[in-house]
């Protein structure tokens, strides 16, 4: 025969089962859950971080080489856009005395050339810089450029000329120029006739001549509108029809 108490020992050892069975159910389904709401879930994606290396383009623009490479095309010199003196002066010399007479005319050659002068800043007034440039132009056209008559001559035979400066650019300075930014270069300059010799070929003779030019390499030079130059790159004053000895 069962006593009340073996009853009561008993009934507390099925609920202490029951209730251990329900405690496992519960956690199981809770582990359950949490696998199968996993794939619902995307997982937070990986950022990369930024690169620290700058990605962006110079602020500063570059400077062209040039004025205008392009004229090369026509059998001219280009411009060289520089403070360096002797870099100019060297460019200007060649520039001088190189054209291509099937290219361009003489008129369209000596155009170009005046985009190459600024004004003597020696002179106070715009009217008298002025006035004393479009001299220098003059003199570039009667007594340093090939004469008209013998382009013409040249270009019958489909001739054309290149010019280099040879050995070294001697200085002088320029008399009464304050600023000490002009000078006259002087040098030996070479220059290439080539022309047809009226069978096919061409024929080609050397020919050397000293010239002198005057240059404004600072403040005051006037750049070529509508270009990269600006003020203070070198640019022409004077051609000189002889050469001036330092």
């Amino acid at each position: 025969m069962t006593t009340p108490r073996n009853t009561r020992r008993t009934r507390g050892i099925v609920w202490a089962i029951v209730g251990g069975a329900v405690l496992l159910i519960g956690i199981l389904a809770i582990i359950l859950a949490s696998l199968f709401s996993g794939g619902g879930t995307p997982a937070p994606e990986e950022t990369t971080p930024p690169d620290s290396t700058p990605t962006t383009e110079p602020t500063e623009p570059s400077t062209d080489e040039f004025v205008d490479a392009s004229v090369a095309d026509k059998g001219w010199v280009p411009e060289p856009i520089t403070t360096d003196a002797e870099t100019y002066v060297r460019a200007t010399l060649a520039a001088a005395s190189t054209f291509d007479t099937q290219l361009s005319t003489r008129a369209e050659w000596l155009t170009y050339l005046d985009t190459w002068f600024t004004p003597d800043i020696r002179y106070t007034s715009e009217k008298d810089r002025a006035s004393d440039m479009q001299a220098s132009q003059l003199e570039l056209r009667q007594g340093v450029v090939l004469p008209e008559a013998e382009w013409d001559s040249l270009a019958n035979e489909d001739g054309r000329v290149t010019a280099a400066v040879t050995g070294d650019v001697e200085f002088a300075e320029v008399p009464d120029d304050a600023s000490g930014d002009m000078r006259i270069g002087t040098a030996d300059v070479v220059l290439t006739y080539t022309r047809s010799d009226g069978t096919g070929g061409e024929t080609s003779y050397d020919d050397t001549v000293r010239v002198s030019v005057q240059v404004l390499c600072g403040e005051g030079s006037v750049p070529t509108p509508d270009t990269t130059q600006q003020e203070g790159d070198c640019k022409v004053v004077r051609y000189f029809s002889g050469s001036l000895e330092p």
